[in-house]
C-alpha cells in the first residue's frame, strides 16, 4: 500500500543535500594570491677587459728587475715597460735595442736577457723594450652579414635568384657577393686593420724607445730584434726608414703570422747595415736563411751579411755566449 509520506521524505533529503551546496555558492571565492613583484631585469654588468698578456709580464718583471733599470716610456697613448741598462764606458758607442718576438719578455731568457746584460761590457747601453699583445694573431669572432632579402609572406614564396624583376636586377645579382664570400671579405678586411693597426703601436713603441737613447746621448743606435721582434725591426727600417737607426741586428728571425710581407721580402728594401744570425743546426732555420740570402743577393751592394750559430742543441749556456759573440763582433766590425 502506498505511503502518502513517501514523497514528502525525499523532496526533504534533497533539499538537505542541497544545503551545503548552495551555502559553498553564497560564499565569496578566496582572493587570489598577490602575485610576487616582478623584478626588474637588470642586465648583468660588462666584463673588465682582460689585461695584456705583455702587462701582465710587464708587471711580473717590475717585482724581478732591480728599479733602476726600469723604464716607463709613452707611445701612443700607452705605456709601456723598457729595461735600461747604461754602458760600463767611459765612452759609450751607442745604444741597442732590443726587441723580444712574440710570447718573449723584455727579459727573455733566451737571447733578450742575455744580450741586455752583457751588452754593456762591451761598451753598448741596452735597452729591451716590451711589445703589445698583437690583435691580428688572437682569434676573431665570425662577421655576421645581415640579409636584405625581406622574408616572404605566408603562403609566399621567394623569388627565384635567376629570375629578376629587370634587367637591372640581374645586373645586381650577378655582381652581388654570395653570403659566404661577404662574410669572408669581411673577415680578410679586419684581419688587415687588425694587422696594421698592430704595425701602429709597435712602431710608435720603437720611435719611444729610439727618443729615450737618443735622450741619453747615444750616438749610434741599433735595433736587434729576436724571433718575430726581428720582422717587426726590419720592417720598421724598411718602412719608416730612421735616419736614428744605422744598424739592424736579427737573431733567430721568425715572419709572424697573419702578416702581408714576408721577411724575406723585406730585406732587399734595408739601406742599413744588417746581421743575419741564425741556426744552422736547425734545418728549418737554415732552409729560411738561405731563402733571405738568395733575395738580398739581387740586390746590388748591399750590405746585408749572414752569421751562423753552431752550439750543441740542449747547451743553453754555449748557445747564449755564442749568440752575444756574434752579436758583439759584428758591431766591432762594421763602421
Amino acid at each position: 500500500m502506498f505511503s502518502l509520506y513517501r514523497p514528502s521524505l525525499v523532496a526533504f533529503c534533497l533539499v538537505t543535500a542541497l544545503l551545503p551546496v548552495a551555502h559553498a555558492a553564497d560564499e565569496p571565492a578566496p582572493a587570489a594570491p598577490e602575485a610576487a613583484p616582478a623584478t626588474s631585469a637588470t642586465a648583468p654588468a660588462p666584463r673588465p677587459p682582460l689585461a695584456e698578456r705583455s702587462a701582465d709580464e710587464a708587471q711580473a718583471l717590475q717585482r724581478l728587475v732591480p728599479k733602476d733599470e726600469q723604464r716607463t716610456l709613452e707611445a701612443g697613448g700607452d705605456s709601456f715597460l723598457a729595461l735600461w741598462k747604461p754602458a760600463n764606458d767611459a765612452e759609450p758607442k751607442g745604444a741597442v735595442i732590443i726587441v723580444p718576438g712574440a710570447g718573449e719578455s723584455a727579459d727573455w731568457p733566451n737571447g733578450v736577457g742575455p744580450l741586455r746584460r752583457k751588452l754593456p761590457d762591451s761598451g753598448w747601453h741596452s735597452l729591451s723594450v716590451t711589445l703589445p699583445d698583437l690583435v691580428a694573431e688572437q682569434a676573431q669572432a665570425r662577421v655576421e652579414t645581415p640579409s636584405t632579402t625581406p622574408a616572404p609572406a605566408d603562403g609566399q614564396t621567394a623569388p627565384a635568384k635567376d629570375t629578376p624583376d629587370d634587367a637591372n636586377a640581374n645586373v645586381a645579382q650577378a655582381t652581388s657577393p654570395e653570403p659566404d664570400s661577404a662574410e669572408s671579405t669581411d673577415a680578410a678586411q679586419a684581419g688587415d686593420q687588425h694587422a696594421q693597426a698592430d704595425a701602429e703601436r709597435i712602431f710608435a713603441r720603437l720611435k719611444a724607445a729610439i727618443a729615450y737613447a737618443q735622450s741619453q746621448n747615444a750616438q749610434t743606435i741599433v735595433l736587434l730584434g729576436h724571433g718575430s721582434g726581428a720582422y717587426w725591426a726590419a720592417r720598421f727600417v724598411s718602412e719608416q726608414q730612421p735616419a736614428e737607426v744605422q744598424k739592424l741586428v736579427m737573431v733567430a728571425a721568425q715572419t709572424p703570422a697573419r702578416v702581408d710581407d714576408t721577411l724575406q721580402s723585406l730585406l732587399p728594401t734595408l739601406k742599413v747595415p744588417t746581421a743575419d744570425i741564425y741556426y744552422a743546426i736547425r734545418d728549418q732555420d737554415k732552409r729560411a736563411a738561405e731563402q733571405r740570402l738568395q733575395a738580398t743577393k739581387r740586390v746590388k751592394d748591399s750590405p746585408y751579411r749572414q752569421l751562423s750559430l753552431i752550439a750543441a742543441p740542449g747547451d743553453s749556456a754555449a748557445q747564449q755566449e755564442q749568440v752575444f759573440r756574434r752579436v758583439k763582433g759584428w758591431l766591432g766590425a762594421t763602421p
